[in-house]
């Protein structure tokens, strides 16, 4: 449970962060907003550190289908845009890799 909280700071972190420089360069918003951007995206790249895990691409793997999840759902709360059916197969799809990713024996 705690991984997934963990995942989920690392998401809000991150998409928030870029968000920032996409309102910026892409719909004008101001540049003063790349400051918390920024430091969005510190705090995601410090959270991934903290998952238990030997490796760090391990990590960024299985995290890749919480931050799909995670970005559809800021498509629908801060975009206004509803996921379609095509973009709840694509992450289901990606859940059932981080699930097998997270949780299949690894060797070391």
């Amino acid at each position: 449970m705690q991984t997934f909280v963990l995942f989920l700071v690392a998401a809000l972190g991150e998409i928030s962060g870029c968000y920032a420089f996409w309102a910026t360069f892409k719909l004008g918003k101001s540049t003063f907003l790349i400051i918390p951007g920024i430091l969005a995206l510190i705090i995601f790249a410090f959270t991934l550190t903290k998952i238990d895990a030997s490796n760090a691409g391990r990590v960024y793997a299985a995290y890749g289908g919480i931050y799909i999840l995670s970005s559809l759902i800021w498509l629908w709360l801060v975009e206004g845009v509803k996921p379609d059916k095509w973009d709840l197969l694509g992450v289901t799809i990606s859940l059932i890799g981080t699930i097998v990713i997270l949780f299949s024996p690894h060797r070391l």
